[in-house]
C-alpha cells in the first residue's frame, strides 16, 4: 500500500518511478534495469535495507540509496551511511521531505563542486580544536604527504579532506571520493585501479579505476580501513611506486594523485589484530589529523544549527528564524552520535514541520525530546545506581537502547540480572538487544 502511494506520488512529481513489495523483487528490477536513485525500507517481508544497498553498490557503486526506517536508531543510521547509503529518513514519512532528498541525492551525484562553493558551506566554527586543525591544513596542504584524518562517522572528514585539496596547488584538478566499505569484495579491484573488458563476467567495456578518474589531483578514500587486505597490497604499491595495472590488464599505467584517507575505527588495533596491514598503515599515516565529534564542539553546534536553518529554509520556501530556549537545552544536551550528519537531518525535519517562527520541541524526534529523561536520571547518581530502577516502557526507543547499554555494562552483562535492573522479563530484553542490534562482545 505505501509502496504504491510512493510511487504514484513520485509520478505525479516528474520522475519515473518503478515499485517493488519485497528485496527480491526490487534486486531483481535492479539487475534488469537502469536507475537514478534506490528508496528502500530499511524492513522487508524478506530481506533488510543493508542487503538491499549492498546489492545495489555491486550494480552501481555511485548509486545514491535513502532508506526509510521506522526505528530512530541512530547507531543504524549510521551503520546504514556507512555501508553507502546516502542519507536515511525516519516514519511517518513527511512527502516533501522525501522530495528534497532524492532531488539532493541526485544533485549530488552530478554536481561538479568548485573551490567557491566548498568554501560557502564549510563552517569552521570557533572552538580551539577546530581552529588548530585548520593551521594544520594550512601547513600541510602545500605538501604531497599522505594524510589520515581521524574522526566518527557523520563528522565532517570529508570536509577536511576537501579543505586540503582546495588548500593545495592540485585545486584545479579531480577531488574524487569513494567509500571503502561500500565497495564490494569483489569489486575492489576494479573500483580502485580500472578493468579491461573481458577481464571477468560483466566487464563489457574498460573501465577506469579512481586512481585514474583522480588525475593530477586528490583521491579520498574514505573509511580506509574497511578495505579487503587482500587490496591492502595493490594500494600500498600504487602508493609506492606510483603505478596501477587495471584487472585483466598487462602493462602499468602510472597516476599522479595527492591521497587523503579516513577512518573511524583505530587502524593500530587493527594492525595488532592483522586486519590491516602495518607497512600500509604506516605510509597512510605520513601526517594524521584528528576531527572532534560535534558534543566537543561547544558552540559550533549552533552556528551550524543557524547554517542548516538557512538552507533549509531555501529548500522548503520556509521563514524560520532559529530555535527556541527550549531546543536550545535539548541540543546542549543531547550526544549527537551521529555527529554533523544527524544535525542536518534533523534540523531539515524540523523546518519542515515547523509552523512557527522557532524550532519548538514538538516537532523534534523522540530521541531529542526525551533525551533528557536519560541526563537528568543519570544525573540523580545514575539511574541505574543502587538500587534504583527505571520502567522501561516508559522510554522512547533511543533511550531503551541506552538504558540497555548502561544496564548491560553495570551487570557485567549479566542478562538476567540486566532484565531485572531495568523491570523486564529477559524474553523482552533478548528481543530488544536483537532489535536494537546491540553488541554483546566486550
Amino acid at each position: 500500500y505505501i509502496n504504491n502511494l510512493l510511487v504514484n506520488y513520485l509520478n505525479q512529481h516528474d520522475y519515473l518511478a518503478d515499485g517493488a513489495i519485497t528485496g527480491h523483487g526490487g534486486m531483481k528490477k535492479l539487475d534488469s534495469s537502469s536507475y537514478d536513485l534506490v528508496l528502500c525500507d530499511f524492513r522487508l517481508p524478506d530481506n533488510d535495507g543493508l542487503q538491499i544497498l549492498k546489492h545495489s553498490k555491486s550494480k552501481k557503486n555511485n548509486l545514491p540509496i535513502i532508506i526509510m526506517t521506522a526505528y530512530a536508531d541512530v547507531k543504524m543510521a549510521v551503520k546504514l551511511i556507512k555501508a553507502g547509503a546516502f542519507d536515511y529518513v525516519t516514519k511517518p514519512i513527511q512527502p516533501e521531505e522525501i522530495l528534497e532528498l532524492i532531488d539532493r541525492a541526485i544533485k549530488s551525484e552530478n554536481k561538479n563542486e568548485d573551490s567557491q562553493s566548498f568554501h560557502e558551506n564549510f563552517i569552521v566554527g570557533t572552538c580551539s580544536t577546530m581552529q588548530d586543525i585548520m593551521q594544520q591544513i594550512d601547513i600541510v596542504a602545500p605538501t604531497e604527504l599522505t594524510v589520515i584524518i581521524e574522526g566518527e562517522t557523520g563528522a565532517g572528514k570529508e570536509y577536511i579532506a576537501k579543505a586540503i585539496h582546495y588548500a593545495s596547488h592540485r585545486s584545479n584538478k579531480p577531488f574524487v571520493a569513494v567509500d571503502c566499505g561500500a565497495i564490494p569484495r569483489e569489486l575492489a579491484n576494479s573500483e580502485l585501479f580500472g578493468h579491461v573488458k573481458g577481464a571477468f563476467t560483466g566487464a563489457v567495456n574498460d573501465k577506469k579505476g579512481v586512481f585514474e578518474q583522480a588525475k593530477g589531483g586528490t583521491l579520498f578514500l574514505d573509511e580506509v580501513g574497511n578495505l579487503p587486505y587482500e587490496n591492502q597490497v595493490k594500494l600500498l604499491r600504487a602508493l609506492q611506486e606510483r603505478v596501477i595495472s587495471r584487472v585483466g590488464a598487462n602493462k602499468s599505467i602510472k597516476v599522479d594523485v595527492r591521497l587523503i584517507a579516513a577512518t573511524n575505527e583505530d587502524l593500530t588495533q587493527k594492525v595488532v589484530e592483522n586486519e590491516f596491514r602495518e607497512d600500509l598503515f604506516h605510509r597512510l599515516n605520513e601526517f594524521r589529523i584528528q576531527l572532534p565529534p560535534l558534543r566537543q564542539r561547544g558552540e559550533d553546534l549552533f552556528e551550524f544549527v543557524d547554517f542548516f536553518i538557512r538552507k533549509a529554509n531555501q529548500t522548503f520556501n520556509k521563514q524560520v528564524q532559529g530555535i527556541d530556549d527550549d531546543v536550545k537545552k535539548l541540543f546542549e544536551n543531547y550526544n549527537w552520535w551521529g555527529n554533523i550528519r544527524e544535525l542536518q537531518n534533523i534540523i531539515n525535519r524540523s523546518v519542515l514541520l515547523c509552523k512557527a517562527d522557532y524550532i519548538k520541541p514538538e516537532v523534534l524526534p523522540d530521541e531529542i525530546r526525551l533525551n533528557n529523561l536519560f541526563v537528568n536520571s543519570k544525573n540523580k547518581q545514575s539511574a541505574l545506581s543502587g538500587t534504583q530502577n527505571i520502567d522501561l516502557k516508559e522510554l522512547s526507543h533511543i533511550t531503551e537502547k541506552e538504558m540497555i547499554n548502561e544496564a548491560l555494562a553495570k551487570t557485567n552483562f549479566n542478562k538476567t540480572k540486566a532484565a531485572k535492573l531495568l523491570n523486564i522479563d529477559r524474553k523482552t530484553l533478548y528481543n530488544k538487544i536483537k532489535l536494537y542490534d546491540i553488541d554483546l562482545i566486550k
